[in-house]
């Protein structure tokens, strides 16, 4: 079987562990990487003498053996770049968010369309093992009707200048809130503030309304005490907890609810349930390798990925339902 022929574009601080995940990959050669900073680059040579730095982003265009492209460039040229590979006839794996703007988003996914092309958008958390098991759980009826989904990304971390909070962290938690309820938000509310840089917002709480009454709240910093990578999921039958920084016991599935008892002479009554708690066995796979071999796969056999550009569209009209709706400091620090 022939192997998947690649490109990665952009090789800084997250590219270079997408470097590391696809020089690993059997099903795929690497040929080249570029990036606009030499020392970026050298950099990364000096780890992998076998690669090829690009001269230029068109050698890459206009190789005709490249059938895919990695984009691992800053968010604001991801539009941009996207674009130029799917009009050289590339297939994309596009880092979140999928673009800026809406209005760019679905150019994507229309050249996607017209072209052929395939567009797999890098929302990494969805290829989590965890994530695989919260599915499932809902999709079995293991939790029963799913009321609320609460998400907090939080950290005392990198502090952006050029985006916020909001489009900095909140793609993972906004993707994962749809993929488990099976749909996109309805409505979306915001409110944030700025206390590090006037007009970038350190922390941002979003409230997602979904269809069914259903909800979800992300909670997203970078300006806080603890780093705190947790998913809480309310359902009418249990209830459950994922803590990404759990070493071992990443998911605890709780036998708790409440249940609403009718009683003819006593009216109405609700009850507290507490059963017991449930560890399901996680695999110990990193999910970049996940999402690496599923969409070389997807090159591969011509199928849409799981996160296909019409995902990353959605959570794109998110952030930016967000960005319009959001409330700010009255004191004028955002």
């Amino acid at each position: 079987m022939d192997k998947i022929c690649i490109a990665i574009v952009g090789v800084g601080g997250w590219g270079r562990n997408h470097v590391r995940t696809f020089m690993n990959l059997k099903e795929c050669r690497l040929k080249y990487i570029y990036d606009r900073s030499p020392q970026t680059l050298q950099g990364i040579l000096d780890l992998y003498p076998s690669l090829h730095a690009a001269t230029s982003f068109e050698q890459i265009l206009n190789d005709d053996e490249v059938q895919a492209v990695v984009v691992a460039t800053n968010s604001n040229s991801h539009y941009a770049v996207g674009k130029a590979i799917l009009e050289a006839g590339k297939d994309a794996l596009i880092e979140k968010p999928l673009a800026l703007q809406v209005d760019e988003a679905e150019e994507l996914v229309e050249i996607a369309r017209r072209t052929g092309r395939l567009i797999q958008v890098g929302h990494l958390l969805l290829f989590h093992p965890a994530v695989r098991c919260l599915k499932d759980l809902i999709d079995r009826g293991e939790l029963g009707e799913v009321y609320y989904v609460y998400c907090q990304r939080l950290n005392l971390g990198i502090v952006r200048k050029d985006e916020n909070s909001l489009w900095s962290l909140a793609p993972h938690d906004i993707s994962l809130a749809n993929h488990l309820l099976g749909a996109e938000p309805v409505a979306v509310k915001a409110a944030g503030g700025s206390y590090l840089q006037n007009g970038i917002e350190d922390v941002m709480f979003v409230t997602l309304q979904y269809p069914g009454g259903r909800m979800a709240h992300v909670h997203v910093s970078w300006l806080d005490p603890r780093k705190v990578r947790r998913v809480t999921i309310v359902g009418s039958k249990k209830m459950v907890v994922f803590d990404d920084l759990e070493p071992a016991e990443k998911i605890r599935v709780y036998d708790k609810g409440v249940a609403r008892l009718d009683y003819e002479n006593y009216g109405e009554s609700l009850a507290i349930r507490s059963g017991d708690i449930h560890i399901p066995s996680i695999p110990n796979i990193e999910p970049l390798k996940i999402q690496a071999q599923h969409f070389i796969e997807c090159v591969r056999e011509r199928r849409q990925p799981l996160v296909d550009g019409r995902e990353g569209l959605a959570v794109v009209r998110a952030l930016a339902a967000a960005s319009r709706e959001l409330v700010v400091d009255p004191n004028g620090r955002s």
